[in-house]
């Protein structure tokens, strides 16, 4: 997957923002949902964040206080760099936390966990609760339905590289129930913020 995300890195925020492969996609109500989401992660007390699989650091620049964000791609880390100069960076496994036990007040995560597949599930919980007493997962909504969706997904990138990648999609209720409670901070049709 860091190839993946190495090779995404330069055009991952189309997504957001629908531009490139995501132009003139049908995404009614997307940019008030998005506009939803910020505000939500702006509204969060500052606190010392670490932000796992933070990505471009598109949604790390809403985040308030001293907030490290790491992932495993330089890549990516490099546009986060551009796009969210606020924060300090480093190189490291989401699944093995490269920081001392209690070092920060929250984890927080935008559009990792419902990459991950049970096992690595449970080896990030175990390392975000020993990191912090707070976690913050941003992820993609499911809406009504029974059952969390899962399934293997094709993703294509600009440069016509095809990518299969494990995605699951929750309820609010579904998410917090895997964490063990918590709060619902957004649930729309596309955007799943949860407090643990």
């Amino acid at each position: 997957m860091k190839e993946y995300y190495d090779t995404r890195a330069p055009e991952y925020d189309d997504w957001y923002l629908g531009r490139g492969l995501f132009t003139g996609g049908e995404r009614p109500g997307w940019d008030g949902e998005l506009a939803e989401l910020v505000a939500v992660i702006s509204s969060l007390p500052p606190k010392r964040t670490l932000d796992v699989a933070c990505g471009t650091g598109f949604l790390t620049r809403h985040l308030r206080g001293d907030v490290l964000g790491l992932d495993q791609s330089a890549r990516m880390l490099d546009e986060a760099r551009r796009q969210a100069p606020n924060a300090t960076y480093v190189e490291g496994d989401a699944l093995a936390l490269p920081v001392p036990d209690r070092s920060f007040d929250r984890v927080f995560t935008g559009h990792f966990y419902g990459h991950l597949e049970r096992a690595e599930c449970d080896r990030f919980l175990a390392e975000a609760r020993r990191v912090a007493p707070e976690l913050v997962i941003v992820d993609a909504a499911r809406g009504a339905g029974d059952g969390i969706e899962e399934h293997m997904s094709p993703r294509v990138l600009n440069d016509g590289s095809t990518w299969q990648v494990f995605k699951r999609y929750f309820t609010g209720s579904q998410l917090l129930a895997e964490l063990g409670g918590g709060d619902i901070l957004l649930e729309g049709r596309q955007f799943l913020v949860v407090r643990a």
